[in-house]
This record gives structure tokens, C-alpha cells and sequence, in this order.
């Protein structure tokens, strides 16, 4: 696995030898970082269910401003940790040990508003539905916001929320990439 453009490019990144994380394909990732282009550029990035970081890292290495990078597994944060020194990006990257299927978050998790949303939780786990129904978590999203959620095929994601909406979806053999945008709130 490797980092596929911008100032890391060809950058061999640290995944653990067995089947504990499955990260994101590099033909997967590549057709993602097309799709978003320009929107890469300056933006704060949430990495949710980041296992190795490769989507906050390629982010960063495209021209993100910053990457907070989650996950509940500790073995997940060192390599990503790992991977954000390899790349020198330590000082545009925050690593969090949580729980996103708690209701209450991280303060880093509320301390700014996010552009990109990245999500690649464990598939048909039920996490997709139950992170894009916080509230809180949502309330951290940019009203121009783009939410990247990789999933299996079959695997339920809800086209309308009453605070988001799909408006993208892409197969890349047994991957499905799905994008969602906030909905405006009245009130808010």
C-alpha cells in the first residue's frame, strides 16, 4: 500500500501483516482522490474507522490542511502514528483512541469544522448507520462538507437522512464507495 500523489507519492505506508485492518485499495483510493480533486486543497479531514490512515494521509499529501485520524483500535493508532512520521506529517495530524459508537465524542472531534468525512468502518457492522445517525458528529461537518463512506456491496446506506443525502456511488468490485452531502438545516 502506497500513498499516490502529492508530496508522499510512492510512499510505502505500514499495515499489519494479518487481517485485522483492511485498508482502502490503491485503485480505490486513486478513483476517490479523482472524484474529490480540487476539494482536497486546504481542507480539514476526518478520518473515521482509519485502521492504517491512508485516507487522512493521502489527504494531507494531496494539500489537506490538517487530519484528525479515529479509531478504537490502539494497535491501529501506532501504525498510524507510524505512518504520519514516515510521511512527516505529525505536526498536520491528530491520532484518537475512541469509541464512535458512543454518543458523546472526543473533544478534538468538536474543537472545528470538517470539509471531508472519511469513513471505512468494518463492513456490515451496522457502524455506517449508526455514525451517520450523531448528531454530534454531524454538527462537526462544514455546510459544503463531502462524506466518503466505503462499504460492501448489499450493505445498507441510507440514500436520505433527515441531516444528510447520497448524492454519488461508485463499485469497484466487491468495494462500494458512496458520497454523501449534509442537508441544510432550517433553524440552524
Amino acid at each position: 500500500m502506497r500513498i499516490i500523489s502529492g508530496t508522499c507519492r510512492g510512499r510505502k505506508l505500514i499495515s499489519p501483516g494479518n487481517n485485522s485492518i483492511r485498508p482502502t485499495s490503491d485503485r480505490v483510493r486513486e478513483s476517490v482522490f479523482n472524484i474529490l480533486g480540487e476539494m482536497v486543497k486546504g481542507a480539514s479531514v476526518l478520518d473515521l474507522f482509519a485502521g492504517t490512515g491512508a485516507l487522512g494521509i493521502e489527504s494531507l499529501s494531496r494539500g489537506a490542511r490538517s487530519a484528525i485520524f479515529a479509531d478504537v483500535s490502539r494497535q491501529s493508532c501506532r501504525i498510524i502514528r507510524q505512518n504520519t512520521e514516515l510521511c512527516k506529517m505529525t505536526s498536520q495530524s491528530t491520532i484518537i483512541t475512541c469509541d464512535l459508537s458512543k454518543a458523546s465524542l472526543p473533544y478534538q472531534l468538536t474543537s472545528e469544522k470538517f470539509n471531508l468525512l472519511f469513513m471505512d468502518p468494518p463492513y456490515n457492522k451496522g457502524f455506517v448507520s449508526a455514525t451517520l445517525d450523531n448528531n454530534t458528529l454531524l454538527d462537526t461537518l462544514a455546510s459544503d462538507a463531502v462524506i466518503i463512506i466505503e462499504h460492501a456491496p448489499g450493505e445498507p446506506i441510507p440514500g436520505e437522512l433527515e441531516r444528510v443525502k447520497l448524492y454519488d456511488q461508485r463499485k469497484y468490485g466487491k468495494t462500494v464507495v458512496s458520497f454523501l452531502t449534509p442537508v441544510e438545516q432550517s433553524g440552524i
